[in-house]
């Protein structure tokens, strides 16, 4: 196999992001746009979806501090990648870098398609005409693409601007869960009837979604200052700050939005608001939700050029996909990725936007997980190996928390999902043996 190019054959990049780029990326990547949804498909489940978000929080959590240990330990470029290929050998560290990059595929057609779906709120004629909804929708994810290739300094500028922007009406909304609240919205508990392991399953596996991206600030590693000191704080802020942000909005829409309506709301943050502030309050809220799309549009094509560029370093992807210049930055990845990403959206668009979003975003769910599902295992295998010089109680215990809420989350994915992620990830094998052969 080709040798790896080591960290210290890189070039100096100049062009570093600090803790407020690096903490955005986090932020931006988790808050995209099924958050904004997100309330009208729990509204069936009731308060119980509550210890749904519940769960999936502190799931996160558990997740988060592995990311914080491996990246303390291992601040280098490819996050899970690069974890999983030094710990477990190439075919791991293979498997991660493709499953990621077709989770990343799935999700960016998925965010691409709920931005367009967005701005239909403002222009109406997106809803009636496929044709101009398509090339709306390619036109943004291009337009992205190519900031993307200018530098990942400059995608980052436009991250923190966005997240800071998303992030107006998601607060407003969750802080007026102080005055808002009312518990007559949470009862029943267990609205669906049925049982409550069930329910809580369910609502689980959608809030999911929503914090998929924690491990964002890892994956561009060499493009940070300090690494072993702004990454982990970056990901533990970003959590928890999206956590909160989270819980306050969603407490705050059940408590002003009737669960009858809520159930069947299209733009349920939209709804909340024109309840608590008046009609141009609506507007503002869903120009905030355009917003957030593209912020976590911007993260992800980011992250799709950096994750197939560490593979290809180290021969496991062909090496159109790797940084040329040494530079940090894969131009031939971003573009690739676009391509697979606009004929995604092309074949699947007239299923319609709905079906399309909520297929790409389990299949997505799944593929990340493998990276998550990997990483814990190295945090594992290392913190077992020191086991004898340092009983790290916490450490293992919240390793071992995370490897079990990946695994029960996966479970609420769904069959059809499951399959079609799981053919998607296996596709990748012929890849992999190609590669071996020519090496």
């Amino acid at each position: 196999m080709t040798a790896s190019t080591s960290h210290s054959d890189l070039k100096t990049n100049n062009k570093k992001i600090g803790l407020w780029i690096c903490s955005a990326l986090v932020m931006g990547n988790m808050i995209g746009s099924g958050i904004f949804l997100l309330p009208a498909s729990l509204a069936p489940y009731g308060g119980v979806s509550i210890f749904g978000w519940s769960l999936t929080t502190l799931g996160a959590l558990m997740t988060a501090l592995v990311f914080v240990r491996l990246s303390r330990k291992f601040p280098r470029q490819g996050g899970p990648y690069r974890y999983s290929y030094d710990h477990l050998g190439p075919f791991a560290g293979f498997s991660v870098a493709w499953s990621y990059w077709v989770s990343i595929w799935c999700g960016n057609a998925a965010i691409a398609v709920a931005a367009v779906t967005y701005l239909s709120f403002f222009f109406p004629i997106l809803n009636e005409n496929t044709h101009w909804a398509l090339w709306l929708t390619l036109s943004i994810l291009w337009s992205l693409t190519l900031l993307n290739t200018k530098g990942v300094k400059e995608a980052g500028i436009f991250q923190l601007i966005a997240t800071g922007l998303k992030l107006l009406p998601l607060v407003a909304i969750g802080l007026m869960c102080f005055w808002s609240f009312d518990s007559a919205a949470f009862k029943p508990m267990n609205l669906s009837g049925q049982p409550l392991s069930s329910s809580i399953v369910a609502t689980a596996a959608l809030t999911l979604w929503a914090f998929l991206g924690l491990e964002s600030a890892t994956i561009p590693a060499d493009n940070v200052k300090t690494p072993e000191k702004t990454i982990p704080t970056a990901t533990i802020l970003g959590v928890i700050v999206v956590a909160i942000v989270y819980m306050t909005s969603q407490i705050t829409i059940m408590s002003v939005v009737p669960n009858a309506e809520l159930q069947v709301s299209g733009a349920p943050f939209a709804d909340a608001a024109r309840i608590l502030w008046g009609e141009v309050a609506g507007y503002i809220v869903a120009a905030g939700a355009v917003i957030s799309c593209l912020g976590a549009l911007n993260g992800w094509i980011l992250l799709q050029g950096q994750v197939p560029m560490s593979a290809a370093r180290d021969g496991l992807l062909p090496k159109f996909l790797s940084d040329q210049k040494n530079d940090g930055l894969s131009v031939g990845a971003l573009i690739f990725s676009s391509c697979i990403i606009s004929a995604l959206v092309i074949a699947n668009y007239s299923e319609g936007l709905v079906s399309l979003f909520t297929f790409a975003i389990l299949v997505s769910t799944l593929g990340i997980f493998v990276p998550y599902l990997l990483s814990i295992t190295v945090d594992i295998k290392i913190l077992i190996a020191k086991w004898k010089t340092e009983k790290a109680w916490f450490s293992i215990i919240s390793a071992v928390l995370a490897m079990v809420y990946c695994l029960w989350a996966v479970s609420g994915i769904g069959s059809k999902a499951l399959l079609w992620g799981i053919v998607l990830i296996l596709s990748g094998i012929p890849v992999y043996l190609w590669m071996r052969l020519k090496s």
